[in-house]
């Protein structure tokens, strides 16, 4: 997605930012996104090399006090207590599954007009949905209305199978029986192959040692065929760096870069490279990569899809437009 120009109006502050997935989406919508918070040091410094520099390292169990008053609080908070390639720990999980009561106090101290928040499309059976049932009884607490719809990336525009959930929680000071739509799917147009990048270097591609690991199909009771030039890629993930097989993690055929170089030891299957994944979430062609292609990877495979959030957000923008009451 390209950058885009748009008058600000309504301030956001920025929860778990990453590299600002969320953050860019809805500045693109017109929003000011004024305040910005993750406590990887490397997220931090893509940021602010990409999206702004009012982002701030640190935990945010130690500077929620800091955070500023706001329109608008967004948050992709922490998805590996409760998704399927995680523990399933959730609220259990004592460093990562209760940075969402952080995000409670935050709400209950700024009483923001509307909260975003994005997580695992598995947050909402997670624990035989009783984690869900918990959070939308603390938003209820809190004096919130809320509204949910798992949104898949493929669905706007972005040829990548990434079903996550999107939290829209409207503040009943401003809003009384206001009703939050969802953005509407809209037909996609292009595949994964029309995003591959062209001349690419030789050490993408897999030696032939490995290619035996990576195209098998597993052992045991875990047997999976795999799979590889898929039109719509499957989800990328944080630890696609370690390159799991190919029934889990993309990979493509690409005979024109390959032609290019005589190296016996490699075959014609190669992973996405990190500016492919780049591609993949959406993020702006003068994107700058400041970090290593491992951090790279871990960063696009955490990142919310741009997007999707620039979809989520148009219709944020549009409901506080009809819906808010500026004398509250």
């Amino acid at each position: 997605m390209e950058r885009v120009h748009k008058k600000k109006k309504y301030t956001v502050a920025s929860l778990f930012s990453g590299i600002g997935g969320l953050d860019l989406g809805f500045d693109y919508a017109g929003f000011d996104v004024i305040w910005a918070n993750d406590f990887d040091k490397y997220a931090v410094k893509t940021y602010q090399e990409n999206v702004n520099k009012n982002i701030v390292l640190g935990d945010i169990t130690k500077l929620k006090d800091s955070v500023p008053n706001h329109d608008v609080l967004i948050g992709g908070f922490p998805c590996q207590p409760f998704s399927t390639l995680g523990k399933l720990e959730g609220f259990k999980d004592e460093n990562r599954g209760n940075l969402f009561f952080d995000i409670i106090d935050i709400i209950k101290n700024k009483r923001p007009k509307v909260v975003v928040l994005e997580n695992v499309k598995n947050l909402v059976n997670h624990d035989s949905k009783r984690t869900f049932t918990r959070i939308l009884k603390e938003f209820d607490l809190a004096n919130y209305d809320v509204f949910h719809q798992i949104l898949n990336s493929k669905d706007y525009g972005i040829p990548q199978q990434r079903n996550r959930i999107f939290i829209v929680a409207v503040n009943r000071d401003y809003f009384k029986n206001s009703d939050f739509e969802f953005p509407k799917p809209i037909p996609l147009k292009i595949t994964t192959q029309d995003l591959l990048d062209k001349d690419v270097d030789i050490q993408y591609f897999l030696t032939k040692k490995i290619a035996k690991t990576i195209m098998g199909k597993g052992t045991k009771g875990y047997i999976v065929n795999p799979t590889i030039d898929k039109p719509i890629s499957k989800t990328l993930c944080a630890t696609m760096h370690k390159m799991h097989r190919a029934s889990q993690d993309n990979y493509v055929t690409d005979q024109n870069s390959f032609d290019q170089f005589n190296d016996d030891n490699r075959i014609n299957i190669r992973k996405l490279t990190p500016n492919e994944c780049r591609k993949l979430q959406g993020f702006p062609s003068d994107w700058k990569q400041v970090v290593s292609d491992c951090q790279a990877y871990k960063q696009f495979g955490n990142a919310v899809t741009v997007d999707v959030a620039y979809a989520v957000a148009k219709n944020v923008y549009k409901f506080l437009e009809e819906n808010c009451k500026d004398d509250k």
